[in-house]
């Protein structure tokens, strides 16, 4: 059953994955992606489509809110006004050549032929993997020396600093306290920035989010709840 696709007539396609891991069946919904069910060893495939049955509408409003995520996402063409911590993105008319990409020295340039090509999807999908290489850039240099710097101020220890680009979570935090920060991060206003890695810096000593997490993360960013409260605002895949 692993990794089975099934069509539901009021959902569309949901993909049903087995986990030896999972302890009750969970429903996923990510952005361009299929409704994704994750099935316990014990659960069988009839109680497991039953399960999606019983929240067809919890799933279809879900898949709304999702698509409303997407519709706000930045179209990306000539005369648009954006920039990353360190780059700022440029469009340059270049007659009969095809859609490329520079960056460096501040700059993300955008060379383009016409603007039916920047506008395609294959054209903004081009610019965001332009964008994200240059986050990347940005991230690697930064991250880890920020990382450092706020645990060394509030007296933490870490393994080490994975830099990623993940698709839906700003961070993350190991068993062994290897910290895993989204590129995505240096888009964020900077005491945000500060609040996801403090918030993985807690994870070090305290591996769930229960009330010693937050008092802990309370001391270390000043407000936790205001600043997570914050954090929905943003989303790792929209700019």
């Amino acid at each position: 059953m692993t990794g089975q696709v099934y069509y539901f007539k009021k959902i569309g396609d949901v993909k049903f994955v087995k986990n030896n891991r999972a302890k009750s069946l969970r429903i996923t919904i990510k952005q361009n992606d299929v409704v994704k069910v994750t099935v316990p060893r014990y659960v069988s495939l009839t109680n497991a489509f039953r399960f999606v049955e019983e929240k067809t509408d919890w799933i279809r409003k879900s898949l709304e809110k999702v698509k409303l995520i997407e519709n706000k996402s930045t179209v990306f063409k000539p005369g648009i006004a954006f920039n990353t911590k360190c780059h700022i993105l440029e469009f340059h008319h270049q007659p009969e050549s095809q859609l490329t990409a520079r960056v460096g020295k501040g700059l993300i340039k955008i060379f383009y032929d016409s603007e039916d090509a920047v506008l395609s999807a294959e054209g903004q999908l081009f610019i965001h993997k332009a964008i994200e290489h240059a986050l990347r850039k940005e991230a690697k240099a930064y991250l880890p020396f920020r990382t450092k710097f706020l645990a060394e101020k509030f007296n933490f220890e870490f393994s080490c600093v994975r830099v990623k680009n993940l698709k839906s979570r700003w961070g993350s935090c190991s068993t062994v306290n290897n910290i895993n920060l989204n590129i995505h991060l240096l888009r964020l206003p900077d005491h945000l920035l500060d609040y996801v890695i403090l918030h993985e810096l807690v994870h070090t000593v305290h591996k769930n989010h229960g009330r010693q997490f937050w008092e802990t993360l309370e001391k270390v960013s000043g407000n936790a709840k205001l600043l997570a409260k914050e954090m929905k605002n943003y989303r790792t895949r929209i700019y």
